[in-house]
């Protein structure tokens, strides 16, 4: 065992999917992390970016086709409509137990130190600016620079 005895010091969360049900549980996570004292990145890469993307975040789904938790047969998951009712009912769900909307969420983060970094082949890929995302977004960083960003002792580093 190291000299820290297996002590979580900063959680680095790696973002790559832009459906609801992701999106919180990174910033579940990620909050989580601040509120025990642990210091928490986000790395928001490919379709994570929608998360942070100022025109994109308030519209984000749950993904209803090849999600075997929604319980319900691919084909009925993809019948138009069937996205919007299954993420209305989730955010539905989400505001009686006060969970805040995605915006409301970035800005807890955010004032809580959690540090965000877009990734910067993920928003050339999709033409995104730095002025495209949301202001608590620290910079747009390579993955080389993020994994700089994870040395140490206590870093643990999870993919969503």
């Amino acid at each position: 065992m190291s000299a820290n005895n297996g002590e979580i010091k900063k959680m680095m969360i790696i973002l790559s999917k832009g459906t609801l049900e992701n999106v919180y549980a990174a910033f579940v996570l990620a909050n989580g992390a601040r509120m025990e004292g642990i210091d928490a990145e986000v790395f928001f890469t490919f379709f994570g970016l929608e998360a942070i993307h100022k025109k994109k975040l308030s519209h984000l789904h749950v993904a209803t086709v090849g999600n075997p938790a929604m319980h319900i047969p691919t084909m009925l998951g993809g019948l138009p409509g069937m996205e919007a009712l299954a993420s209305n009912m989730m955010k539905k769900e989400m505001e009686k137990i006060d969970m805040p909307d995605v915006q409301e969420f970035l800005d807890i983060l955010s004032a809580s130190g959690v540090k965000m970094w877009a990734c910067k082949l993920a928003m050339d890929m999709f033409h995104y600016k730095k002025e495209d995302l949301f202001e608590g977004v620290e910079e747009v960083i390579t993955v080389g620079d993020f994994y700089k960003k994870s040395e140490g002792e206590g870093v643990h580093m999870l993919f969503i």
